[in-house]
């Protein structure tokens, strides 16, 4: 059931009325982050009734124990949980005695405000407990971005209709369960516990992976504006510390509790310096002080959006949806750490575990690579190559021998971490994505040294794993590969996956391509690559002929790929025939009966003809778009932009338009009723997708910059900039013309409608 409750706004996310039940879905709408650490939008306060507590930590991690009912050779020994870390925001409210709990209150004027623009989380409401006593409140939180081991709250209290005696009760608790723990366990071991002079600290060791966490607080008041002291008694338990001050308001009496938070951990310090550094942090930002730490997130903001932004003109849900997924992106992931990737849910909720799918190469590198410097893509790049030694051990689990790389489904460290046989061993069409995003990569950026240094070994092992993954059947004098899940998860185990199958040829086929370049143009890098990998041209003669001869599925009587080779086996029925209630069909169906439908769960097929678009026809993406969306449930969250954008391609834009609301809104509109579990960061690149290479008809294939802009009826005008190699570019399209605008002045060649042009300032056609 869609919510429709988040009142439309160009630039903030706003909730008006207090709604148990709607509160955990704007925990995960309304969460915050900064590319370090996030948070849920839990209430700061004490609430009694359901929620889901949760705040995270980059790159932290626990191995917990795969739970499987029977144990296959080759399964992995763990499934990574992004762990919930210490809760720092945690400021208990009693007035006159009485807990404020909006769980136990009778609330009004309740609004919760997320200022994208800004980069803050506002809440103000109105509460009359039950001893009678009237509040106003007003919370402001945010996690800095310059200073991204630090997250600010500042609390202001007013009685309404009485004075009252207000005690604030902010704590640090450590004591935190993940929701998804396998075996209901605590990941976190205290190691220490520090607190004098206002401020309190609590290291905490993760168990296993033994990464360490000093988890700050420092307590600071004012009222009516002004800094005062106020004595406290502070209480230290075994994983908790609270401080307990105390004050008499009087009635129309602003009192604010400051609250800064912080995580210092272990990948970035020291272990004996964590809480030394804490201390010297938060002496730092104290002299800074809160507003000017604002003003600070302000402006940081502010250069995030010079570059990302995208505007939509006459449609303001949609303009509220594509920055809603642009500011979540630029929340989860910064570009700065090679260590760190981009989680499916972010720092929203803990579903799916592991930092790292295939969604990052698929979907996510054109959104940052067009966004800020190439710096950010090729760093996402570097982290695949950093985890090569994994996947080549990955691939020997399964049997695999000479170098085969098997980059893992979901990892961590780079070792597989996913627990579901289908999707463990047969989902190996990721590998393919792996090496898409460098060929996307290169056509954008022409970074031929990144294939030199890192890209090419990553090509040889990923060819490596193709030749040895492929067999060849005699009956069809073919190569094929069997037993595999392709993009569409709503089959498994399957023989000659379309998609599968021409990844490998062309993974093979790119691998050789780019050989034979860096030989030319690097020798020194090609021989030391060649002894690396003792890689010989018997080998590579190899490879080619499985390329060559690879095996793929096609339908005469339907003129198209056929998904894989037993599909017309199936009814095919269209989703418009499926009765209402019995959708979605993952939470309807059995699991027996989705396999033997028809079902689509994301694109498929067109997953791989919106890869290699240049290698098809108009005529053939029609066909095979007309066939495979009407049978598409696009129950995947990843699935609707990719129709987006081919639905652009061959002008069908009352479709396309419809699937950019789909993937823009999926979260804000709560499409499949599980926003409350954490939102979909992930897909939220393909929404930007939907606009950029949808609308816009933005590509770089053979390293070209083409536009074929496009607008649909329901909007006046849109525009967005893409950072074109440090060339800054606007490009602006209403319902009359198109303009482009060189922001940066630079010449560069772009390629509008088919015809040439050289962009030197500005052109308008």
């Amino acid at each position: 059931m869609n919510q429709d409750y988040i009142v439309p706004n160009a630039w903030s996310i706003i909730e008006e009325g207090f709604n148990p039940s709607t509160l955990t879905a704007s925990e995960s709408i309304f969460s915050i982050g900064n590319g370090a650490m996030g948070q849920r939008a839990n209430f700061e306060e004490k609430y009694s009734g359901n929620t889901f507590q949760g705040s995270y930590i980059a790159g932290i991690y626990y191995p917990d124990k795969t739970r499987v009912g029977w144990w296959k050779n080759g399964y992995p020994e763990y499934f990574a949980k992004v762990l919930n870390a210490p809760n720092w925001i945690g400021i208990n409210i009693k007035i006159n005695g009485e807990e404020l709990d909006l769980n136990n209150c009778k609330v009004s004027e309740f609004k919760r405000e997320l200022n994208m623009k800004e980069g803050w989380l506002q809440r103000t409401f109105i509460a009359e407990l039950k001893n009678g006593v009237e509040v106003k409140v007003n919370s402001l939180r945010f996690l800095s971005l310059r200073f991204n081991e630090i997250g600010a709250v500042k609390y202001r209290i007013t009685p309404l209709n009485a004075g009252a005696e207000i005690e604030f009760s902010p704590y640090i608790d450590a004591g935190i369960k993940n929701e998804d723990a396998n075996y209901d366990e605590l990941f976190w071991k205290i190691l220490e516990t520090v607190a004098e002079d206002n401020q309190a600290f609590i290291v905490s060791k993760t168990l296993k992976t033994e990464f360490q966490v000093a988890t700050g607080m420092r307590i600071s008041f004012e009222k009516n504006q002004q800094e005062i002291l106020l004595p406290y008694i502070k209480k230290i338990e075994a994983k908790k510390i609270t401080f307990t001050y105390q004050s008499s308001v009087q009635q129309n009496e602003e009192i604010t509790i400051c609250k800064l938070g912080s995580y210092v951990q272990s990948m970035n310090h020291e272990i004996k310096e964590l809480v030394n550094h804490n201390i010297s942090l938060f002496k730092v930002i104290n002299s800074i002080g809160f507003q000017q730490l604002l003003e600070f997130q302000k402006e940081d903001w502010t250069k995030i959006w010079k570059t990302s932004d995208i505007v939509i003109e006459g449609d303001l849900k949609a303009q509220q949806a594509i920055r809603f997924n642009i500011f979540q992106l630029n929340q989860t992931y910064s570009g700065e750490d090679t260590r760190l990737n981009i989680g499916p849910k972010g720092f929203t909720g803990e579903k799916y575990g592991g930092s790292t799918y295939w969604d990052t190469e698929a979907y996510c590198i054109p959104f940052f690579m067009s966004t800020k410097d190439k710096s950010v893509a090729r760093n996402l790049l570097k982290y695949r190559f950093n985890h090569l030694e994994k996947a080549i051990e990955n691939a020997e689990k399964l049997g695999f021998k000479n170098g085969a790389a098997l980059y893992p489904m979901v990892t961590m460290n780079g070792e597989e971490c996913h627990n579901e046989w289908e999707i463990t061993f047969e989902e190996i069409h990721r590998n393919g994505a792996i090496i898409y995003a460098i060929y996307n990569y290169l056509n954008y950026t022409n970074d031929l040294e990144y294939v030199a240094e890192y890209g090419l070994e990553v090509m040889i092992g990923v060819a490596r794993f193709w030749h040895q993954r492929a067999n060849f059947s005699v009956e069809k004098n073919k190569y094929v590969i069997l037993g595999v899940t392709g993009p569409n998860e709503y089959e498994n185990n399957v023989n000659n996956n379309f998609y599968t199958n021409y990844l490998a040829q062309w993974c093979i086929e790119y691998a050789v391509k780019n050989l034979k370049k860096v030989k030319k143009k690097f020798p020194e890098d090609y021989k030391r690559i060649i002894d690396k990998t003792n890689l010989e041209e018997t080998e590579v003669s190899a490879w080619l002929q499985v390329a060559e001869l690879m095996y793929f599925p096609y339908s005469q009587k339907h003129n198209v790929y056929l998904q894989q080779g037993g599909f017309l086996d199936k009814d095919i029925i269209p989703v418009d025939q499926l009765p209402k209630e019995e959708r979605p069909i993952n939470q309807k169906w059995s699991w027996d009966r989705i396999l033997r439908s028809c079902y689509i769960k994301q694109a498929d097929v067109l997953q791989g003809i919106y890869f290699f678009e240049n290698k098809f026809s108009t005529d053939e993406i029609i066909r095979h778009f007309d066939f495979y969306e009407p049978i598409t449930v696009h129950e995947s969250s990843l699935s609707p932009c990719v129709h987006a954008i081919l639905a652009a391609k061959i002008n069908k834009m009352d479709k396309a338009y419809e699937m950019y609301l789909r993937t823009a809104r999926l979260d804000l509109d709560d499409y499949n009723n599980e926003v409350h579990e954490g939102l979909h960061i992930t897909s939220m690149a393909g929404t930007w997708l939907s606009i950029v290479q949808g609308f816009g008809g933005m590509r770089t294939f053979k390293k070209k910059l083409t536009f074929n802009p496009q607008i649909p009826k329901e909007w006046k005008s849109y525009s967005f900039k893409i950072n074109y190699n440090g060339i800054v570019l606007k490009i602006y399209k209403n319902q009359d013309i198109t303009s482009f605008f060189n922001e940066t002045g630079t010449p560069v060649t772009i390629e509008v409608y088919g015809k040439s042009y050289e962009l030197v300032n500005e052109l308008t056609l």
